[in-house]
């Protein structure tokens, strides 16, 4: 009980978080018919870049911020960062006829003050899935804010499945009695404007009307509260495959303003233990990256603190946990809710855990007749990956069955953590063993299964990106995996998470 309780507290506390974009100019509603989809070993240390930056604007232009397709601002002492990043492709105009090709819709300029069309009949409740939509905020007592990192959680209790969505905050949609702004603006015009079920009621209402997921319940949590989550569980381990850099104050306590107090800093590659602090940080920075790979790495922070749920002394931790929880978390949620979900959670785990990330090809930048730049939904695509992130996956399934031991035979450190998270995105379970040794030239794989399937075996090759791994034969040779895989010195553990499904 007490393990499957941390597990579904984990899910209230996945929401990992944000921007701090300032507030800007409200655009000129342009109401338009939405698209709508009715769907039922040790580690190392974080590394410093040994210096300092002369000049530091905390509040650069991300890439969405251009009208034309260019890289960001760099400052002198910057140096582009080594994850690979994916600029939207910009267009000058839109065709709304192709995005809604079931409406005949107005000129930009005709469709200014006209009603909405009445959006489609929403799903109905049903008994197979809860969905949560976990929200990231920098609300602050007397300013405006955003709720810049929104994902959606849907959770099929019986079969032990999660998908999560992240969706960005620039994506252009229709909020009721509010028109056409982007999505990160709704959740304050349900506060300010007194919207039935206030910030959450229309932000429920406004994923439902545009992507057509029902949302069952909602959590928002802030900075502070989500620094304390992560610090009372001890901490987190994070799987980083690729290096990230990006600007970082030099401590928690200095002074935002002062461009002295900032420097690069760079984490990974290898699993790095993080505090509410720098989980943070990883969670939200994105000066050197855009939110596209920021909902990446939001998605990766929730997965380890669901981890962290599972293997910390929960019982010692319950009343401290609820606590935050009470005050640091706005949901819907009480604890007899959490209680309820008990008997369905204990067989979750991370290769359970499905990622979905709304972003090019499923969107396109777009910019409004107001000047700002944001993302219109690429209507079929969008769809389709929504239709699979919203079904039961038959993949799942299978490989839930199936055991991947994976070993470090390279001379890199926590490279057999990274392999085991890069193939539990895939959807495979793991566990991890040692190496006989550390001086692997190559990688190897090993099938113990009796039928010695050819196309599990390439599948397994492909989600380690290993298409030279030697392959041994040795049937019924291990009782506790039906692979192993032992890393060698030609492994590359820098992978892009949306290109493995399950």
């Amino acid at each position: 009980m007490m393990k499957s309780f941390s597990l579904y507290l984990s899910f209230i506390f996945l929401a990992v978080l944000l921007s701090a974009c300032g507030a800007q100019p409200q655009e000129q509603q342009v109401p338009a018919p939405p698209f709508i989809l009715i769907t039922s070993a040790p580690n190392p240390s974080p590394t410093p870049t040994p210096f300092q930056p002369a000049l530091y604007t905390p509040t650069q232009p991300s890439l969405l911020s251009y009208s034309v397709a260019q890289p960001p601002l760099l400052l002198p002492t910057e140096t582009p960062s080594p994850i690979p990043t994916y600029p939207p492709e910009i267009t000058a105009t839109v065709d709304f006829n192709q995005l809604f090709p079931t409406v005949a819709a107005p000129p930009v300029a005709e469709a200014v003050g006209v009603n909405p069309v009445a959006p489609a009949p929403l799903t109905t409740a049903d008994n197979e899935t809860i969905n949560f939509l976990l929200i990231g905020s920098d609300k602050r007592p007397g300013a405006s804010y955003r709720t810049d990192t929104l994902v959606i959680a849907i959770i099929w209790l019986k079969e032990g499945q999660v998908s999560l969505i992240s969706i960005p905050r620039d994506l252009w949609v229709y909020i009721p009695e509010v028109g056409m702004q982007r999505i990160n603006t709704a959740y304050q015009s349900g506060e300010i404007d007194g919207y039935p079920g206030g910030g959450p009621g229309l932000l429920k209402d406004t994923v439902t009307y545009n992507l057509g997921i029902r949302i069952d319940h909602t959590a928002m949590v802030e900075f502070d509260g989500f620094r304390r989550i992560v610090d009372t569980l001890g901490g987190i381990e994070v799987p980083i495959a690729c290096p990230y850099t990006d600007w970082r104050l030099i401590d928690p306590s200095y002074d935002i303003e002062n461009e002295d107090n900032w420097w690069l800093y760079t984490v990974g590659p290898g699993q790095v233990h993080m505090d509410g602090d720098l989980a943070l940080w990883y969670a939200r920075s994105r000066s050197k990256s855009n939110d596209f790979d920021r909902g990446r790495r939001q998605q990766e922070t929730l997965r380890s603190i669901f981890a962290q749920a599972l293997k910390t002394d929960t019982f010692s931790k319950v009343p401290q946990l609820y606590n935050d929880f009470s005050s640091t978390v706005i949901t819907d949620l009480g604890l007899a809710d959490m209680l309820g979900m008990a008997p369905y959670a204990l067989n979750f785990t991370n290769a359970n855990i499905r990622g979905y990330y709304i972003r090019p090809p499923y969107v396109s930048a777009w910019t409004t007749p107001g000047g700002a730049a944001v993302l219109l939904p690429n209507d079929e695509a969008l769809k389709q990956m929504l239709l699979e992130a919203s079904t039961v996956s038959t993949n799942a399934v299978t490989r839930k069955t199936i055991t991947v031991e994976v070993q470090n035979g390279s001379t890199f450190d926590t490279w057999d953590a990274l392999a085991a998270s890069r193939l539990n995105y895939a959807g495979y379970q793991t566990i991890i063993s040692a190496a006989d040794r550390r001086d692997y030239p190559s990688s190897v794989l090993v099938d113990f299964t009796a039928n010695q399937d050819p196309n599990e075996r390439e599948t397994i090759i492909a989600a380690l990106n290993l298409y030279s791994a030697n392959i041994i034969a040795l049937p019924g040779g291990s009782p506790n995996a039906q692979y192993r895989v032992i890393l060698g010195n030609d492994y590359d553990s820098c992978f892009e998470p949306q290109d493995l499904s399950h």
